[in-house]
């Protein structure tokens, strides 16, 4: 009778576990403007910031990401039923970085080194050297 029930217990719990893969959210993906990204060490310092904050914040909601460093975006990948494009858009303010319509958080930005500004603060690739592609060490 013990060993029914247990086998009973065992296919409930593995069916349980089949269904909750199923119904799981399919990733999707996001592109967000961040125009005070545009070389590798605003990519850099941004990376780091988004491995800790997908692990502490987004319950491991991004999978991945691709930065456009000319263009000034990112397309994210990410799980729909974790984490939220507005939770993506805030760690990005939060790390210092606009991100689409939405300003940088002050005290994060004022961190940033003077390349990763924006534009129109004097940040971004100065005349005569890219700043787009990782300097050779």
């Amino acid at each position: 009778m013990f060993k029914k029930v247990c086998l009973i217990l065992l296919i409930a719990l593995s069916v349980h576990k089949i269904s909750a893969q199923v119904m799981a959210a399919k990733p999707e993906w996001v592109t967000i403007k961040t125009p005070n990204i545009h070389c590798w060490e605003c990519k850099d310092k941004l990376e780091k910031w988004l491995i800790v904050e997908n692990k502490a914040n987004m319950q491991s909601g991004l999978i991945q990401w691709k930065f456009n460093l000319l263009a000034g975006e990112i397309r994210f990948q990410y799980l729909p039923d974790r984490v939220s494009v507005d939770e993506i858009r805030i760690a990005l303010n939060n790390a210092g970085f606009d991100a689409d319509e939405e300003k940088a958080e002050e005290s994060a930005y004022k961190k940033l080194p003077p390349i990763c500004k924006r534009n129109e603060e004097g940040g971004g690739p100065q005349k005569g050297k890219p700043c787009h592609i990782e300097p050779q060490q």
